[in-house]
């Protein structure tokens, strides 16, 4: 693939904290090469806001490899850009061109409110992680793994809801700031397994009660949390949980 440079302007959101109005500010970044990730060419505008005495810009970051879900951009109007399946931190300049302007700023969800800048708070997924996205058996120590046997489908259908990395994006992207992609991944993965059977009840009970608490919205089936998902989480999984949510109800009534 050709390699080439480009002059950029950029609008990012600066918000000072969480309890301040924030403004989006324009940069223009000169000499950009098609082959940074988007997370170097912030780091390369940095370099260049610190040169000039200036504040740099506040955005999460940690592996950089698309694991960790830490780099929460919206940018255009998208979550994590206009690639498919990818984190910002896979995304490569060469996603754009030469005198491109690119409108960056933060997830917009009362569960995630702004510390800084492009980082949001986004302690509200562990709190619904610790309300029972867990498995509390005493599994001792390491088995063989075919010793329980498992279906085939219930496998895989855990497998793929299990690669959520719980960057938001699902959150960002639904017009009600909805988190049940997410937590239908988390309850999905747990649930679809033996280990996880005896507590599938109070999970989904304990886990959808949370996240109302936290303030996300209520799903609507847009779609759009699946069509922005990096790791391509699958709809279906809100579709089960609610199905689960609903015959832990009726059980618990009993």
């Amino acid at each position: 693939m050709e390699h080439y440079n480009m002059n950029l302007t950029l609008k990012v959101w600066r918000q000072p904290n969480k309890t301040s109005d924030g403004k989006f500010e324009t940069y223009q970044v000169k000499n950009i090469s098609s082959e940074m990730s988007f997370l170097e060419m912030f780091d390369v505008l940095n370099e260049q806001l610190v040169m000039e005495g200036r504040d740099p810009i506040a955005f999460d970051h940690d592996c950089r490899e698309g694991i960790c879900g830490m780099c929460s951009m919206f940018i255009n109007g998208r979550p994590h850009g206009p690639w498919h399946a990818t984190t910002t931190c896979q995304l490569h300049m060469r996603a754009f061109k030469d005198g491109d302007t690119i409108v960056v700023e933060p997830w917009r969800a009362n569960g995630f409110p702004v510390i800084k800048d492009l980082v949001t708070d986004r302690t509200s997924f562990d709190r619904i992680i610790q309300a029972g996205g867990f498995i509390s058996v005493n599994t001792g120590n390491a088995v063989d793994g075919n010793a329980i046997p498992i279906e085939k489908d219930h496998a895989d259908a855990s497998f793929a809801a299990a690669a959520c990395i719980a960057c938001g994006a699902c959150v960002a992207a639904c017009k009600n700031a909805s988190a049940s992609l997410f937590l239908s991944a988390k309850v999905a993965h747990l649930g679809l397994l033996p280990q996880g059977y005896p507590e599938k009840k109070n999970r989904v009970l304990s886990m959808v009660s949370q996240m109302d608490k936290e303030g996300f919205g209520s799903c609507t089936f847009t779609g759009a949390c699946e069509a922005v998902c990096p790791k391509e989480i699958s709809i279906t999984n809100i579709s089960r949980m609610h199905k689960d949510y609903l015959f832990a109800g009726l059980s618990s009534e009993k």
